[in-house]
C-alpha cells in the first residue's frame, strides 16, 4: 500500500516532468482502492500516451478533463 508521503514525492516528480506540457492540465493525488495514487488530468486523451503507469512504485491514473479556462 502506498502512503501519502511516497505518493507526494511521485507527484512532485511528475509535476516537474510535465510542467509546461500543453496536454497536461494538472497533477495531483487521489485515493484508489485504499491507497494513494498520482492523478494526471489531461486536456485530451492522446496526451495519456506520455504518462507512465507508475512512478517510483506509485500507481499513476489519468483523467481527461479538457481545457481549463479562467472564468
Amino acid at each position: 500500500m502506498t502512503d501519502r508521503a511516497t505518493a507526494r514525492a511521485a507527484k512532485i516528480t511528475l509535476a516537474t516532468r510535465f510542467a509546461g506540457d500543453p496536454g497536461v492540465a494538472a497533477v495531483g493525488l487521489t485515493r484508489r482502492d485504499a491507497e494513494y495514487v498520482v492523478r494526471v488530468d489531461l486536456v485530451e486523451a492522446g496526451a495519456g500516451a506520455r504518462v507512465p503507469d507508475d512512478v517510483d512504485g506509485v500507481r499513476v491514473v489519468t483523467h481527461v478533463i479538457g481545457v481549463v479556462r479562467a472564468l
